[in-house]
C-alpha cells in the first residue's frame, strides 16, 4: 500500500507545473508527474482522477467558501450585495496567499493554450455559479433572481480575474473585483437612464390618444 503523504497534493502540483511548463500539458504523463514528485502513480490517483485536475484542485472548496460567505452576509443585503460580499471574500483570501499570483498566471496561460483544459475550466466555473445560486436560494431569494444574480457574479469574477492575470502590477484581485462590480453597476445605471429618457421623449412628443373621428370632423 502506498504511504500517505500529507504534502502529496502540493508536491504533485509543483511537479506537474514544472513539467507542463517544460514539455507542455499534452506531452506530460501522470507517471512522469508522480516520478518527479517522488511518489507513485497510485498516490497520484488517490488525489486526482486525471492530470487535468492537478490544475483545478480546490475548486470544490472554493465553491463552498464562496457560498458560505454569501449565506453569512447580513439578512438586509440584497442578492447582488450578498454575491459581491462573497466575491470580495474570495479575492481577499487569494490576495493573502503567498505566491498565488504567480501560480495563477502560469496556470491561466496553460489553460488558454489547451482546448481540453479550457473545457474543464468552463465546467468548474459553472459549478461556481451553481454554488452561488444555491447560497442565494438558502437566503430565501427566488430561484430566477438567484440564477440571475449568480450569473452576474460569475461574469464579474471572470472579468476581474482575466484582467488581473493579464496585467501584473495593475492591482490586487480584490481591487479588480471591485472595479468589475462598479462597471456592471454603471452599465445597469446607464441602461436604466436611457430607458427613462426614451419614455420621457415619448410623452413629450404627445403620445396621447387621438380624438375620435367625429371630433376631428367638427374642427374642419
Amino acid at each position: 500500500m502506498a504511504r500517505w503523504e500529507p504534502d502529496a497534493i502540493e508536491r504533485l502540483q509543483d511537479a506537474a507545473m514544472v513539467l507542463f511548463r517544460r514539455r507542455g500539458y499534452e506531452q506530460t504523463t501522470v507517471a512522469e508527474i508522480a516520478e518527479r514528485a517522488g511518489l507513485t502513480r497510485r498516490t497520484f490517483f488517490r488525489h486526482f482522477p486525471d492530470k487535468r485536475e492537478v490544475l483545478f484542485s480546490g475548486a470544490d472548496s472554493l465553491g463552498a467558501f464562496l457560498a458560505r460567505n454569501v449565506v453569512d452576509c447580513p439578512a438586509s443585503a440584497s442578492a447582488m450585495e450578498a454575491v459581491a460580499a462573497g466575491l470580495d471574500a474570495v479575492a481577499r483570501a487569494a490576495d493573502g496567499r503567498s505566491g498565488f499570483a504567480d501560480f495563477a498566471r502560469e496556470r491561466h496561460a496553460l489553460i488558454r493554450a489547451c482546448a481540453e483544459l479550457r473545457e474543464r475550466e468552463l465546467i468548474k466555473l459553472a459549478s461556481l455559479g451553481a454554488a452561488m445560486a444555491d447560497a442565494l436560494r438558502r437566503r430565501g431569494v427566488p430561484d430566477a433572481a438567484a440564477r440571475l444574480a449568480a450569473g452576474a457574479g460569475l461574469t464579474i469574477f471572470q472579468v476581474a480575474f482575466d484582467e488581473w492575470v493579464d496585467d501584473a502590477g495593475s492591482g490586487t484581485l480584490r481591487e479588480h473585483v471591485a472595479r468589475a462590480l462598479r462597471g456592471l453597476r454603471a452599465v445597469a445605471s446607464t441602461h436604466a437612464s436611457r430607458q427613462r429618457d426614451k419614455a420621457g421623449r415619448k410623452v413629450s412628443r404627445g403620445d396621447r390618444p387621438r380624438p375620435p373621428p367625429a371630433a376631428r370632423s367638427k374642427r374642419r
